[in-house]
Formats: C-alpha cells, structure tokens, sequence
C-alpha cells in the first residue's frame, strides 16, 4: 500500500467511493470533498447529510452510499429500503413474521417402552400431551385405500411365489442341496437378495404396462383438467433451503422458474422464499448480491424473499420448520425445491390444481427429470434417470397410490397438517444412530399419511427437473449421507401408527443399502464354500444312523439357468423402458438405434460400476452401525473432474482386494473364476473407470454423437435453456464481493449494513461483546478471525459499520483489511 495515496484515511475512502458512484456529477462532489482536509467521522456526515452518530460515525452514510451506487434506479421500493426502529438503514429480506406453535412429539422406538408409557398413562400416572393448537380436520377415508390394499397383497404374493422357486432351484444347484451349514445360510442371504431383485421387478413390469396403456384411473393427474381457477386465498410459498451451494447456479434456476411462472398468468399466488443455512461468509455475501440481483432484474421486490438462519439445527428439516414457525400461516400449501431444482410455471400451477381438487392429498410429488449435465458418468445417470425411471416411478404409483414416497424437493405440500404433525423430534440415544433425522423426506410422508392425509406421485406431470452428481465419488459421497439416514429412519419401523406401507417404505429404505453388505457377504461365502469342497476331504454321511452316502453334486447347468433368470429379472425393465419409447417415438433420444446401442453402453458400465458400489455401500453401512457420524455437505452440481490422486485415494484398496480375491480363487479351481470374473474385474478396473467416466470432454462428445440422448438435451424446455443462459452470463459478470470486501468498500458495507439482520435492543452485554470483536477483528486482522466472528458481523449492522470505520479510520496502524480487500485493485489516483 502506497502511504502517499493513503496519507489521508478521508481522502482514501472519497476516492475509493468515486469509483462506485454512478453518475459523474456525484463523482466530482466526492472528489471534492476529498481535497480538504475532513476528518473521517465529518465525511460521513456530510455525505449522509445526518446527525452524527459518537459511537458509530459510518451508519449516517449508508442510504447515501447506496443511492450513489445505483444513481437514479432505485437500489429498492421504498416499502423494501427503509429504516428500522431506531432510524438505521434496513433492506427488508422477509416479510412480516406471523408466528404459529410447532411442537415434535418425542419418540417412543422401543415397543416396550410405548406399552409401559400407556399403562402409565391409563393409571394417570402421566398426564397426556396437550397441543397448543387445534389438529387440522382429517379427510375421510379415501376411495383408492382398497384398491391400494389389494394389490399390495398381489405383490407380496408374487414375490414370495417367484423368490420360494428361485430359493428351492438354488438349493438344488449346491452340492448338498442345503444340508450343510454353509449352505443354509448361502441360500438365506440368496433369498433376502432375490426378493429384493423380484419387488424390483414386479414394480417395473407393471410401470411397463401402466405407460404402454397411457391411461391410469387412479393417477392424481387426472383428477384435475388443469384449467381451473385459483383460489385467490390458496397461496403457495415455493421454497429453496440452501447451504453453501453455488450461488450463480442457485439464483439462475429460481430466475428461471420465476420467469415461467411470471409467463402462466400466475405469478400472484406465489411467493419465493431462498432460506439459508450457509456458514461460508464469502457464499453468504454472495447470497445477499444474488438476492439482491434478482429482485431487481425481474421486479420481484415483495415477493423474492430471503432468509439466512443464524441458529442451524436440524439442518434441512430444521431450516423449513423455522420457515412454517414464522410464515407458514400466511400459506395454505408450501412446495420446495432444491438447490439445483428448476420447475415451469405450468408444473407449479398444476400442482396447486391438484391439491385444491383433492382436499385428502397432504404431499404431491413430482417426478423431476435430470438434465444440463456435461461429465460422462453425470450424462449417462440422467439417461438411465430419464429411460428407466418413468417405469419404476409408475410402478411405485400402481402397488403405492396415496402411500407413496416424497423425495423431499419438487413436491407440494399442504401446509396445516405439514406444521402439525410432522414436525421431528430428534431420535432418542446416543451415538451416531440417534439425534437430528437426516433424512427426513421419507418420515415426513409417513407421518402425514399417519395423520389421514394421502402422499402421492404425479409421475406423469412434465416439468420437473434437477441435476445428477457429476462423478462417481461425489455420488457416493451423498450415499453416504443418505445410507446413515435411511439406517437411522428404521428405527421408526415399530413406532405407533405408522401405516404398513410406510413401514415398508422404511425398510426398502434400509435395503438400498443393506443390499450390498448381504451381496458382498454372499460372494464371499460362495468362495468359502469352494475353498471348503476344493481343501477337505467331501462328506458322505452327513446325519446320523444314515445308511446310504450322499454324494456332493455340482450342477453348472442349473447354476446357468439360475444365473440367467436373475441377470433377466435385473435387466429387462430397461429393456421393457427402451420398448416403451420405441413404440412412442424414440427421436429426441438419438433414434431407435442410439437408444439401444445407449442402453447397452449403460448396461455394461453399470455392472462395472456395481462392485464399486457394493464395497463403498458396505463400508457405510459398518460406519453407520459402529458409529461414525457423517459430515452433511452439499454436494459438486458440475464440471468436477476426479483426479488420478484422488481416484487412487479412494478406489485403491478395492484394486488392491480385486487382485487378492481373483489370485485366491485361481489358486482353488480356475474353472470358478469365470463365474466370478465380472466382480473381481470390476474392482481391478475402478480407478481408471472413475477417472474416465468423470472426464467432460467426453461427456461432451458423446453428446455431440448423440448418445445418452434425453429430450431435455435434444429439445430443451425454456425453463431449461434459461438456466442454462444465465449460468454462462453469470461467468461474464464480476465477482460477488468477499467478507474482506464489505467490511471494506463503502458500497458493498453499505449494502452488508442494510442488509443485517441483527438489530438489537440496547444492552451492555451486546454492547461490550461488539466492542470486544470489533477491537480484535481490527488488530488480528481478516486471516485470525474465525468464520463464527464473520458471520456474527455480517448479521449485526452496528458491528459491520463500526468495523468499517475503524478499518479505514485506523488503516496506518492496522492497514490488513484494506490491503486484502484492494490486493488485485490498485490505489485510485483522481487528484
């Protein structure tokens, strides 16, 4: 830092200020002002044209300093860009707070601590819990509950059927046809694994028929024309939890989504609420702009809200709970989004359309599609998203109904029974298992199917769209987090009332994952019992008194015949999927043959991918279950690339496990190995697929080669291509500001003080606690303070604006904060 152009700490910031100022006649006043020899605390009353503030001289400034940045435009309407209660400058983020009585009720997991609860309660010995508010009106009995019931019935039956013959077939292929030890419990672990692979099935089979017919009586879509009126008094708050998310693509798909819902005419009955849980202080300044930005850009002042929590617990669970705590009155149905979720007008106003035509619907989900990926591995999990999901999501709606899964984003809520009854309390217990719910979607639709009120998936409904991960890793990084939830969540399998669907919601939760410890854990018995019939001498009288030998037979033909039914069952729902589109016109998938030599590509990379998947989802499950607890981040959305480091980092062990399991299965019988081969292979070949399936360069080619081809790419809606538009636009602006930065710059601490949101009553407490960070923020500087400190001065307006005075009234002392704020930016030098 020059000390000639710093001489003098007023003329430095009326310079610096300059340089923000819009219009060339406000300009030349400040450069004015800096010629004469004004003490700092004057300068700022005399360009706030206010009475000066002792004790803090920089808040006399902070409307001026934002009409000079944004010059005749208004920075807000009035009603927005006001003053608190006592005088300061505040840009009102949120409208007014109209509080309602959210209380979680404890749970009670252990059976027997529930009957030894009711007898207490039955003696009064306990009193009864009593809620504040009254319960929301439950709607009577639906006409589809039967219906439901009778073929859920039908799908138990037909998996118990088909998975019995698979396990007695399997019996006959062992060598002593299940009499030994080894083998009862080989063929256990074979039929908890069938099941799941035959529900899978069934599920798909009848997805198939319900698209092929294109006519479903019980779909939620059709309950509705799509053409009727509002009601006006039927608001709906769209929110979007957030936590140090990428802000560009955050703010360019609310734009968008805003944009279509401007287009449907029906733009009055919503309000957008952006509610933040991030602690990364650069991503909250980022945040505020952002916000701020888009307000602007589409007018939507009033009705484009934004909240950042200073309290975060429950995270996201807990994040829409305050939202509902404080707002939730205002609104007769909530739908949220995710960070990177994108829906068109349309999708929402049907939506509503839908709810107000089923008054017993308490949560309508919508099937988002995955688009506006570039990595390979990110491309061909939308197209498997995109061509098989539609069957498996049909399917769940057929056996489901109103009982269905919400997946936490993209659905419509119906905001009473929402804040009544699935409020959550934390899990009992200590340990990794217990406390926050994480992965809250999947209680929240039992509960609110608890209380009366049907779940339901609009499969059918267009406009819905998310992202995929972009790479292995990253994908199994969310797994993780979604393994330790669905883990924690089957502690609810015994809980009260819960509906038997749900229950069974909680349980195909858990074998999501569960699944692979079981697969794993049947590959290995089936080399122990190799090793067992390859090392020992065989066993021919195996009971006792018996008088015959039993001799150990291996049947490789039936093995065969066995293993070929499973891969069937496995791969003809995507083979039924490519059949569906087929006959309904395959031309934005790249046409017919692209879509088949695409499957197949898929097919195949998929099973190399599954053995990876089965170690890593087997160590979640043992991490979970001896109490490792999981680190809840957002997740990459794009271009991330895994790096040979990191891909030897994580896949190495598995390669390493891959050559030791193929060397000791060469040693016992060669003959084996072929069998075994697609597994060890797989391992062996981890890391370069995870490397190369991350790579964007071939995302990109495949996608000129119009492979992986999905509509949304070869005919992209205009939700989707504005998204897209205005990322790229975002990569041409300058960037948001830092922490450093509006501590720093007179205009962006101007807008940092506006938009505080701690404004307290006078207290010595609050009064010495700011004194004593501002004095060691100022003297440590920008690299010492903890990112706690950082987001307790942006909240606090008072603490901001003092730390900016004294930055700039103190900068030969403690010149830090503004050689870290101007690093890239030399010294202006107007006079």
């Amino acid at each position: 830092m020059s000390d000639d152009a710093y001489s003098s700490p007023a003329r430095a910031y009326l310079e610096r200020l300059a340089l923000g100022t819009r219009e060339l006649g406000n300009r030349r006043e400040l450069l004015e002002l800096a010629s004469q020899d004004t003490p700092l605390f004057r300068v700022h009353d005399e360009i706030g044209k206010q009475s000066l503030l002792q004790d803090d001289p920089s808040s006399a400034s902070v409307l001026r300093r934002l009409e000079l940045a944004y010059g005749t435009a208004p920075l807000a309407p009035p009603e927005v860009l006001g003053t608190d209660k006592v005088g300061r400058v505040c840009l009102k983020t949120m409208p007014p707070i109209e509080r309602t009585s959210i209380a979680p009720h404890p749970w009670t997991t252990s059976p027997i601590k529930r009957l030894r609860k009711g007898y207490h309660l039955r003696r009064g010995n306990l009193k009864p819990r009593v809620r504040k508010t009254q319960a929301p009106e439950a709607p009577t009995a639906p006409r589809w509950k039967m219906v439901g019931t009778m073929r859920r019935w039908t799908l138990l039956l037909l998996v118990m059927v088909q998975s019995s013959v698979a396990v007695w077939y399997m019996s006959t292929v062992l060598p002593y046809q299940g009499a030994q030890l080894l083998e009862v419990v080989e063929l256990v672990l074979f039929a908890l694994l069938f099941c799941w692979v035959s529900a899978g099935f069934w599920t798909a089979l009848m997805g198939f028929f319900q698209l092929l017919k294109g006519r479903d009586k019980y779909s939620i879509s059709g309950t509705s024309t799509g053409d009727e009126p509002i009601d006006p008094s039927a608001r709906t708050a769209i929110v979007m939890p957030i936590c140090n998310e990428d802000v560009n693509r955050v703010f360019a798909g609310l734009k968008a989504t805003y944009e279509s819902v401007q287009r449907s005419g029906n733009i009055e009955h919503f309000d957008f609420y952006v509610l933040s849980d991030s602690y990364d202080p650069d991503t909250c300044v980022a945040e505020n702009h952002a916000w701020l930005r888009l307000c602007r850009e589409v007018g939507g002042f009033g009705r484009i809200y934004y909240r950042r929590r200073s309290r975060r617990v429950k995270k996201k669970s807990g994040n829409i709970d305050d939202f509902c705590r404080r707002f939730g009155a205002k609104y007769r149905y909530m739908l949220v989004m995710d960070a990177d979720s994108v829906m068109s007008g349309r999708c929402l106003t049907r939506l509503v359309q839908l709810m107000e035509a089923n008054p017993d619907a308490g949560i309508i989900q919508s099937a988002p599609l995955a688009a506006g990926s570039n990595n390979l591995y990110a491309r061909l999990q939308q197209f498997a998203t995109r061509v098989y999901g539609p069957l498996f999501t049909a399917g769940l709606h057929f056996w489901q109904l109103g009982e269905s899964h919400y997946w936490g984003h993209n659905a419509i809520i119906r905001v009473e029974p929402f804040m009544y009854y699935c409020s959550l309390a934390p899990l009992p217990g200590k340990g990794a298992l217990s406390g926050e719910i994480l992965s809250h979607d999947f209680v929240e639709a039992a509960l609110m199917r608890r209380a009366g009120w049907g779940v339901w998936i609009a499969y059918d409904m267009p406009g819905s769209y998310e992202e995929m991960p972009p790479n292995l890793l990253d994908e199994l990084q969310r797994d993780r987090r979604w393994c330790q939830g669905n883990i924690m969540n089957f502690r609810l399998f015994l809980v009260r009332g819960m509906h038997p669907v749900h229950r069974a919601v909680f349980l195909t939760g858990i074998m999501s994952y569960l699944s692979a410890p079981l697969w794993f854990l049947f590959l290995m018995l089936s080399t122990a019992l190799l090793a067992v019939h390859t090392l020992t001498t065989p066993e021919y009288f195996t009971e006792p008194m018996q008088l015959f030998p039993r001799w150990p037979e291996w049947h490789p033909g039936r093995a065969v015949a066995l293993f070929s039914t499973t891969l069937t069952l496995l791969f003809l729902p995507k083979i039924l999927s490519v059949i569906v589109i087929w006959a309904k016109g395959p031309r934005y998938y790249g046409g017919a043959m692209r879509l088949g030599l695409s499957m197949v590509i898929e097919s195949l990379i998929s099973m190399l991918l599954a053995p990876v998947r089965m170690l890593f989802h087997t160590r979640f499950v043992l991490a979970a279950l001896m109490g490792i607890e999981v680190k809840w981040k957002s997740p990459q959305r794009d271009f991330s690339e895994t790096t040979w480091k990191d891909a030897f980092m994580r896949h190495g062990g598995q390669t390493v496990f891959g050559i030791i399991w193929t060397l000791f299965v060469l040693w016992l019988d060669p003959l084996f190995l072929l069998w075994l081969w697609p597994i060890v292979g797989a391992l062996m070949l981890s890391i370069p697929v995870s490397v190369i399936t991350s790579r964007v360069d071939l995302g990109r080619a495949a996608f000129r080669g119009r492979m992986f081809l999905i509509p949304e790419e070869s005919n992209p809606p205009r939700e989707l291509r504005a998204t897209w538009r205005f990322v790229r636009n975002s990569r041409h602006q300058p960037p948001a500001p830092t922490f450093v930065q509006t501590v720093v710059d007179p205009i962006d601490n101007a807008l940092g003080c506006a938009m505080g949101v701690a404004r307290h009553n006078k207290s010595e407490a609050i009064e010495s606690q700011r004194q004593t960070m501002v004095r060691q923020a100022l003297v440590g500087g920008p690299d010492k303070m903890p990112n706690k400190e950082k987001l307790l001065v942006l909240d606090d307006p008072v603490m901001l604006s003092r730390l900016h005075y004294q930055v700039w009234d103190r900068s030969h002392q403690y010149p830090a904060w503004i050689d870290e704020a101007y690093a890239d930016d030399p010294p202006p030098r107007f006079i």
